[in-house]
């Protein structure tokens, strides 16, 4: 196994390479200057070449790749051109309240869509078989930010059960950062008030972020399951007189797992990503808010530094995903 893990972070560095380089050439080739973004359309033409000079812009592009790649294997993602501020801070600072977000929508499209999975598929063609594909049908198809919309005005403005947007209310003081989770901050520091006023205020967008997952989640449940349903080891289990629920839960969900990690792996990489209109309008002070900003005021560095936690984020997850084959899958060998 040690021999696999050597290989694949060796594929993942490759991988963040041709990321960067990519992400180098596409947001390079954009017909705009980012000097005349960042310092305004009354800049000077002196100040505007102090600004190019000052942060490399001046440089043949080879050159910019070349020193861009040197900082980088030291481990410095450089500057953001915006706010001049190192851009790991920025993204040590912006990116756990993602991360806290994703983990809350992936928590709940678990606990919702392989349930709903499973409940369709032992009542196939009856009507929770029904009721899980319409569910299915109706959280794949939702725009988010409608959604959002609608839960804020609804949650929020009418019943008044949950909080609005942000991550704590207005009074709450937020724990000494630990890990930059509030949750978990909050926990460490047992602070019961605050970890309940972000529980609450994580719950409404991580609800809306996850319904796309819970019913990508649902309809892929529900098909791995049917389809071992039918397999021979399967009808052998019942034979020997073993109860139904545990023939589900120790032979049938086991051999279904292996599609349902691969999904899951990739929705967890997506929202990680993804999560840039719920994070607006929930005013989440997420990844994504940062990337949207740095790529309308043309702060190369600053998006290139996303777009590589981006790639790392799916690689690291996609290693994880395989390492968890082997564990419902013994059959399965890394050599």
């Amino acid at each position: 196994m040690l021999v696999y893990i050597v290989r694949r972070v060796a594929l993942m560095v490759f991988v963040l390479w041709g990321v960067s380089l990519a992400a180098f050439v596409i947001s390079h080739a954009l017909p705009a200057d980012p000097a005349a973004a960042a310092l305004g359309n009354n800049a000077r033409e002196e100040q505007l070449q102090e600004f190019r000079v000052k942060n490399g812009l001046d440089r043949p592009l080879v050159v910019q790749y070349g020193l861009y790649m040197g900082n980088l294997v030291r481990g410095d993602l450089g500057a953001s051109l915006r706010t001049q501020n190192s851009i790991t801070a920025d993204l040590r600072q912006f990116f756990p309240a993602t991360f806290e977000l994703t983990l809350g929508a992936v928590v709940f499209a678990v606990l919702i869509g392989v349930p709903l999975g499973i409940v369709a598929a032992l009542t196939q063609g009856r009507w929770p078989d029904l009721l899980a594909r319409t569910f299915a049908l109706l959280g794949g198809a939702t725009p988010v930010y409608w959604l959002a919309i609608l839960a804020l005005n609804v949650f929020h403005e009418k019943l008044g059960w949950l909080p609005g947007p942000g991550r704590l209310d207005a009074y709450s003081l937020p724990p000494p950062v630990k890990t930059g989770l509030v949750t978990i901050d909050s926990l460490l520091v047992g602070d019961r008030e605050v970890f309940v006023d972000a529980l609450r205020h994580l719950l409404l967008p991580g609800l809306v972020l996850g319904m796309f997952s819970a019913a990508l989640l649902t309809r892929m449940t529900r098909s791995a399951l049917l389809e071992v349903l039918g397999q021979d080891y399967i009808r052998t289990a019942r034979a020997k007189g073993l109860t139904r629920a545990r023939v589900i839960a120790r032979h049938a969900m086991r051999n279904a797992s292996l599609p349902i990690l691969t999904v899951l792996g990739t929705l967890f990489g997506s929202l990680l990503t993804g999560a840039v209109l719920t994070e607006t309008i929930f005013s989440w002070p997420g990844i994504g808010g940062y990337a949207t900003t740095s790529a309308i005021s043309l702060d190369f560095p600053a998006v290139m530094g996303v777009t590589l936690i981006a790639g790392l984020a799916y690689s690291v997850v996609n290693l994880l995903v395989d390492l968890l084959y082997a564990f419902f899958d013994p059959r399965i060998s890394f050599s």
